[in-house]
């Protein structure tokens, strides 16, 4: 077989709609991070490949994993990312799960419900920050606000590509009950523009998405690593602005993607803002108890 590798789609970490291992995040970090994300991206560019057979796509995740769990040595990203993780002492467990997402992107392309989303998310996105904290040695309790901003990041993803995942892949992750409510259908994320009905699908599945993405807020504050802390409030800024221009905008004719300006503002406001509650964070639990 062709080496994974060679399928790359050539999206790299730059081109997240997050930032990926960046200087906010220690160092003695990076390499493990960077090697979860190649062999998450390579498995990725795999399930959306345009050219190989579905039978295929799904040989070569089954590789991928075998390789993960120590079984071969042919293929790069999972190599590399095995003995990253051995170095650490930490168990493949997220890299598997995501891996069957993947398979869910070869093997089906509608969801019903809402929950069936989320139930794609749980496996697309939620393990992804479950890995950056296990990285940090963070407590799983604070697994929940984490599921919440991953998944809202990934409904984000769904609804700024709506139209290029049903135009190249003939994939739709929205709800096909959201879409009959609203009056609209699928086939109309053919069209340059939305309808009336399907913009209002788009923009109610939106607010949907803001509402996760306000469970999560308490993420920042809950993680004790400071420098993860800030990272998180930075990609929660992005998160919140994007979700803010699709609750107004079109994303099949509208620019629905943060500019560069956007990227520099949000991050400034997410560390200052982040830098600024730790602060007086420790400032009071420092004050001593009134006299009785």
């Amino acid at each position: 077989m062709t080496s994974a590798s060679e399928l790359r789609s050539g999206k790299t970490h730059k081109d997240e709609n997050f930032p990926v291992a960046s200087w906010i995040i220690h160092p003695r970090h990076r390499d493990l991070i960077l090697a979860f994300y190649n062999f998450v991206r390579t498995a990725d560019d795999i399930a959306d490949h345009a050219e190989l057979a579905d039978q295929a796509k799904l040989s070569y995740l089954d590789l991928l994993e075998s390789e993960l769990l120590g079984q071969g040595d042919s293929q790069p990203e999972a190599v590399n990312l095995r003995r990253a993780l051995a170095a650490r002492a930490m168990p493949p467990r997220h890299a598997l799960d995501v891996l069957i997402a993947f398979r869910m992107d070869v093997t089906k392309s509608r969801y019903e419900t809402w929950d069936e989303v989320i139930h794609y998310c749980r496996y697309s996105a939620m393990p992804v920050g479950r890995f950056m904290l296990d990285v940090h040695g963070e407590s799983t309790a604070t697994w929940p606000a984490s599921d919440a901003l991953c998944a809202g990041l990934q409904i984000n993803n769904h609804l700024q590509d709506c139209g290029k995942d049903y135009k190249a892949l003939n994939r739709v992750y929205l709800p096909r009950d959201a879409l009959a409510q609203a009056g609209a259908s699928a086939e109309e994320l053919g069209q340059p523009r939305a309808s009336a009905a399907l913009l209002q699908c788009l923009h109610a599945l939106a607010l949907r998405t803001e509402g996760l993405l306000s469970e999560a807020r308490s993420l920042s504050a809950e993680v004790k690593d400071v420098r993860l802390g800030l990272e998180v409030a930075v990609i929660q800024a992005f998160a919140d602005k994007i979700v803010g221009l699709l609750e107004v905008r079109d994303p099949l004719c509208e620019r629905v993607h943060l500019k560069p300006l956007d990227l520099l503002l949000c991050s400034a406001g997410g560390i200052s803002a982040e830098l600024v509650r730790r602060i007086i964070g420790r400032r009071t639990a420092a004050k001593p108890a009134p006299r009785a």
